[in-house]
């Protein structure tokens, strides 16, 4: 008894994974259990507070030290023989030029323009393959269910066969043919399904988490506009990711011009000497001079620039990729929407009225068996070939308002 209470308390998880997945759950639990986008929110919070010190000034400098000690003459190796000899304590205070704490702000507010941005993209990219893996899987699904539905209509027509036969209406070959067509061409194709239907839930499974994703709901619905998509292009997360480049690169070019102009820096030390001399306090100021600005400065300024310039063309090569990437994709969906309507409309209506006539032609004594058989065996391969086109388009359409459009 405590074993079965056992086995039943261990299966109670199993089953809370296992009920089914609707496509908004499926994007959420995609959202809320992606490792990557966990990495990518702790590197955002790494930039962010790695801003706060961002131009700040540099730590202070303690410096300690004896001046003046004598190591000849009649005071050599002592301390308070010599009046010039003092032990120094001082504070040192570096100050970098102001244009320089500039820029570095400005590098690390890009720093976290940047892994915002690379959040985004990566947020994208994880929603656009759960979306097209649970369409994936729900229509591998629903191929399967149409699969079985043809398969048992098909399987009547043996036993319409041996009929024939023994009615002398037809040849005894026939039923076996027709055994083999339907296990070459469809009980074939049904293990084929279950194997893609069994790829599409682990694909599923990656994204979710679920070790046993089942999707169950309504279809996903976008609609595609061409104007909509071609201006939502500009906020595109990767063009995002690319502006953001561009703004580090630039902060680079600040921080290089900057190397132009001089730091500063303060001191002040207490020197103790002996009592009968008195002690003393020194003050001073010290500053960077960039003499030789044509083998130091200008050489990194034009390097900044350079990589500026390489981030500007880089961030116009990814949107004309983009762009050629959308028109390709409205392209194909125009072609698989046509291609879908027209087996809707067209041929599976004419399969269905091919496979109407030739039984009541069969019925008539006017047609062979074998040309039902046929009709049959031709509306089956529309029906699945029907499904396929309409899944190509409902992947088309999430691709399309997922990758290019705001609608996330």
């Amino acid at each position: 008894m405590r074993t079965i209470i056992l086995a039943l308390i261990l299966a109670i998880p199993e089953a809370a994974l296992a009920e089914p997945l609707s496509f908004d759950d499926a994007l959420a639990r995609a959202t809320n259990s992606a490792p990557l986008l966990e990495a990518r929110e702790q590197q955002i919070r790494a930039r962010q507070s790695a801003a706060i010190a961002a131009g700040q000034l540099p730590d202070p400098k303690l410096g300690v030290g004896i001046d003046n000690f004598p190591i000849s003459g009649p005071p050599a190796f002592s301390l308070t023989r010599e009046n010039m000899t003092m032990e120094r304590i001082g504070i040192e205070q570096d100050v970098p030029n102001l244009a320089k704490r500039h820029a570095s702000q400005n590098r690390a507010d890009a720093n976290i323009a940047a892994a915002l941005a690379r959040s985004e993209a990566d947020l994208r990219r994880i929603k656009v393959a759960t979306a097209l893996a649970w369409i994936d899987a729900y229509y591998a699904q629903k191929r399967l269910e149409a699969m079985d539905v043809v398969l048992e209509r098909l399987r009547r027509l043996p036993g319409a066969a041996v009929s024939a036969v023994a009615a002398g209406t037809g040849r005894p070959a026939q039923s076996l043919n027709i055994r083999q067509s339907i296990a070459e061409l469809f009980e074939d194709r049904r293990s084929m399904l279950v194997a893609e239907a069994g790829k599409a839930r682990a694909e599923l499974a990656r994204w979710t988490g679920d070790p046993d994703p089942q999707p169950f709901g309504p279809l996903p619905h976008f609609a595609v506009s061409r104007e909509a998509l071609r201006a939502a292009l500009v906020r595109h997360p990767e063009l995002e990711l690319a502006s953001a480049s561009v703004g580090q690169a630039l902060a680079d070019v600040d921080a290089a011009r900057a190397e132009k102009r001089p730091d500063w820096g303060f001191n002040v030390a207490f020197q103790r000497r002996d009592p009968q001399f008195g002690s003393m306090v020194s003050v001073g100021a010290t500053m960077t001079l960039p003499l030789f600005p044509g083998r130091r400065q200008n050489p990194r300024i034009e390097a900044a620039r350079a990589d500026a310039v390489a981030a500007g063309a880089e961030k116009e090569d990814i949107r004309r990729t983009l762009e050629a990437q959308l028109e390709t994709a409205l392209a194909e969906h125009a072609m698989h929407h046509e291609q879908w309507m027209r087996a809707r409309d067209t041929l599976l209506p004419l399969a269905q009225r091919e496979a109407q006539l030739e039984t009541a032609s069969y019925a008539a004594g006017r047609a062979a068996l074998l040309d039902v058989i046929e009709a049959e065996a031709g509306l089956a391969r529309t029906e699945l070939d029907m499904l396929d086109r309409e899944a190509a388009v409902a992947r088309h359409e999430a691709l399309l308002a997922l990758t290019y459009g705001d609608n996330l």
